[in-house]
């Protein structure tokens, strides 16, 4: 976790609608869900109002002649990349072997934080809605709970690694003014323990998540800009959820790799919650965590859009929903102190996360999918045979729920 001075921040008197709380030490951040300004109905929420009242889905008569689907937003549906842009995209990767293995939207670890370093790039998230300060309403007094005990409840350390008491202060000492490629190969992942490992370990519970590593979000409709890019983030797979749930999402997902949707990052990672980004050099951390606030904007949405279809979305108003987490080469407060032992603090709260926040979170996403109406069809292309949940994940589907 880094540390740096505090900086001002401004105050906004319009309830910003998905803040990046910081009830913890400076830079391991949670991101909750607000209630936004009244707006209408989209054309999704317009026919699941229709179905509820007749239970039948409305046509396209009805569609073109009914006041109530009149005027309406466009649907939260997933939608296709124009063939313009993929085309360019695979003339642009065919010209040597080593581009056309990348993906379309990824860019050079370099290249891809641009954006974020000009000096207006909070301002213009600020412009759009999206803020980095305080919800000034707070957290409900669950969330307050569910902080400490993500902080406190006890871990236990991992062996053989580079925050060993023989070797620690050397390592702190050897990544400062290092890339970021070498400050996450030598501490990342004692900050940020990655749960695909976990699991191979047995963590049954965390079979159902899917890691990302410098992957761009190619599925995920663009909020502002290019498409987010984290250093690392994670969400659930697709075998996480069982064939009748993956049915019910297929109309907002699509059916093709290149389909975009508010609820996949990446073809086979949807409903990501956590972030992490690391930089190197002057202002990192200011850019850091504006990569990691784009990027839990676009997957609060998401989420917000989810719960929306079935009306629940009051339920995520000043709660918890989503973690990010930056650091950098040289700034810490993961150091011996004299108050205290500092370095397992992120890995004991990431931990806790999974254990603590994490089954409650993907039970309650699921029972929400549960809600949709199973015949939810407008107009999607043919559907592909769908591929049930991974046999393996049966289990810790069961000690998740």
């Amino acid at each position: 976790m880094a540390k740096t001075p505090k900086r001002p921040r401004e105050e906004d008197d319009a309830s910003p609608p998905l803040p990046s709380l910081q009830p913890f030490p400076k830079r391991v951040q949670t991101c909750t869900a607000v209630s936004q300004p009244a707006r209408r109905k989209t054309i999704t929420e317009a026919r699941i109002d229709y179905w509820n009242e007749t239970q039948t889905w409305p046509t396209e008569e009805q569609e073109n002649t009914m006041d109530r689907f009149q005027d309406l937003a466009q649907p939260a549906l997933a939608f296709k990349k124009s063939a313009a842009i993929l085309r360019r995209k695979r003339s642009n990767a065919s010209i040597n072997s080593e581009t056309a293995q990348t993906p379309s939207d990824q860019q050079p670890r370099e290249q891809k934080s641009a954006s974020y370093r000009h000096p207006r790039y909070e301002g213009q998230l600020r412009e759009r809605g999206r803020f980095m300060s305080k919800y000034k309403g707070g957290i409900t007094a669950k969330s307050k709970a569910l902080c400490q005990m993500l902080l406190n409840s006890p871990q236990s350390p991992l062996k053989d690694t580079l925050f060993e008491d023989e070797v620690f202060e050397v390592t702190l000492e050897s990544i400062k003014a290092r890339n970021e490629t070498r400050v996450i190969r030598d501490i990342a992942q004692v900050i940020v323990p990655p749960p695909e490992i976990l699991a191979i370990r047995g963590a049954e519970h965390l079979k159902t998540l899917r890691e990302t590593t410098n992957a761009s979000w190619n599925n995920a409709i663009p909020f502002y800009g290019s498409r987010p890019q984290p250093d690392y983030s994670l969400g659930f797979k697709r075998e996480a959820f069982t064939r009748e749930q993956l049915q019910k999402l297929q109309p907002f997902i699509g059916n093709e790799l290149q389909d975009c949707s508010y609820f996949a990052a990446t073809y086979d990672m949807y409903f990501p919650f956590l972030t992490s980004e690391v930089k190197c050099g002057a202002s990192a951390l200011d850019i850091a965590d504006w990569q990691n606030t784009h990027s839990q904007t676009v997957a609060l949405r998401g989420l917000i859009e989810l719960f929306r279809l079935v009306g629940q979305e009051h339920e995520l108003h000043q709660e918890i929903n989503g973690f990010l987490i930056s650091h950098s080469d040289e700034y810490f407060d993961i150091s011996k102190t004299e108050q205290g032992d500092n370095r397992w603090t992120a890995y004991t709260f990431v931990r806790n996360m999974y254990d603590l926040w994490l089954p409650e979170r993907f039970s309650r996403i699921c029972s929400v999918i549960d809600m949709l109406p199973a015949d939810l069809n407008f107009g999607v292309s043919d559907q592909p045979e769908l591929q049930t949940r991974d046999p393996e994940l049966a289990s810790s589907r069961s000690a998740m729920s």
